[in-house]
């Protein structure tokens, strides 16, 4: 791939980018994501995605980037997915074109019927009218649209302040009820796959293969991972993984058993978790998906919801104890590449429900 002058920039190119520059660039931008990462792409290539990426240069530096993700579809053309990205200032309008002008030529030799872009950036209708402008279209959302933050700024103890009364109970009574929390390692992944397996069914919840975790595990770099297991005496009940990068964590997965669930191990797991998060300087800890009406009018869910069943409810009444601010994302925004290609894209999303 080459180099080419857009307006004052340079585009580089991937095989231009090394993992190391690119993750660098990803980890200071104020809108960077553990999904615009390499390791993330590592992961992802796992289960049979493709990776390109394009940057914009002036001089030597990087200003914006987009990590793209390729996945074939049924009828041979790919669908071009930037998860959390791209990353970019989407008020510098030659910026912005630039970078899509570099996007779609890294695409261009995957046959993508369109471009599908998700940042990570709050809803707004101001932000919808600037998407707009640069021709994108409203599109599915691939990653949940609303979710809670957390707030770690005054440090975990301000969080601990910040939760329902019964949620910083539930914190005390798993330490004084002999549940401990510790780091997991390679020999812990049986015991989370089998917890993992017993979660998805007992809640209906989708969950990947044993070999994703254990990618997961082994690609995505310790520094920005913490795999956690709560046990007592020795019996492992629950498990969460998080991430973070620059001033960001998120709280990605979680695993349980049935046993001993009235120890409180979930919740000493989130404590946990949010503490590692704090101690290492985030500023922020994404618990990571809830139901999007609430994302969408937070002020009609503010009280109790027990009529709401199903879905994701369960685990908002889990997550909202902890406090925090209800976020609603952007979500996805879709620029065509091949009109008969996005309209077989939502045609097969129809058929799929």
């Amino acid at each position: 791939m080459t180099s080419s002058d857009t307006a004052s920039f340079t585009i580089s190119t991937t095989d231009q980018l090394s993992p190391a520059d690119w993750d660098s660039f990803v980890a200071a931008h104020p809108d960077g994501h553990l999904l615009q990462t390499s390791g993330w792409a590592a992961l992802k290539g796992c289960v049979g995605w493709q990776v390109e990426r394009a940057a914009l240069r002036q001089g030597a530096t990087i200003v914006a980037g987009g990590q793209v993700l390729l996945h074939r579809l049924p009828w041979g053309q790919t669908l071009a997915y930037a998860p959390k990205g791209p990353l970019v200032d989407w008020r510098n309008a030659a910026q912005v074109r630039a970078l899509l002008a570099g996007l779609c030529q890294v695409v261009a030799g995957h046959r993508p019927a369109l471009l599908k872009l998700e940042p990570d950036l709050p809803d707004s209708p101001q932000l919808d009218l600037i998407l707009q402008s640069y021709g994108l279209q409203r599109g599915h959302p691939v990653q949940p649209r609303s979710t809670i933050h957390l707030d770690l700024g005054q440090g975990s103890e301000a969080v601990l302040a910040g939760m329902k009364q019964k949620w910083r109970y539930n914190v005390r009574l798993a330490e004084r009820k002999g549940v401990t929390v510790r780091p997991m390692d390679a020999a812990d992944l049986p015991t989370w796959h089998a917890m993992n397996a017993e979660t998805g069914q007992r809640d209906g919840f989708g969950v990947h293969q044993p070999a994703y975790y254990q990618a997961a595990f082994e690609l995505l770099p310790a520094h920005q991972a913490c795999w956690l297991l709560a046990e007592f005496e020795g019996q492992p009940l629950a498990a969460i993984a998080v991430f973070a990068l620059g001033s960001k964590s998120w709280y990605m997965w979680g695993a349980s058993s049935s046993l001993e669930r009235s120890r409180m191990p979930n919740h000493a797991l989130q404590w946990a978790g949010l503490t590692w998060a704090a101690q290492r300087g985030c500023a922020s800890y994404d618990l990571w998906g809830i139901p999007d009406e609430v994302g969408a009018d937070p002020a009609a869910f503010a009280e109790d919801f027990v009529d709401q069943k199903g879905g994701l409810w369960g685990v908002y009444r889990f997550k909202q104890g902890f406090g925090g601010q209800v976020v609603r994302y952007t979500g996805a925004w879709d620029l065509p590449l091949s009109a008969l290609g996005r309209r077989l894209y939502h045609l097969a999303r129809r058929v799929r429900g």
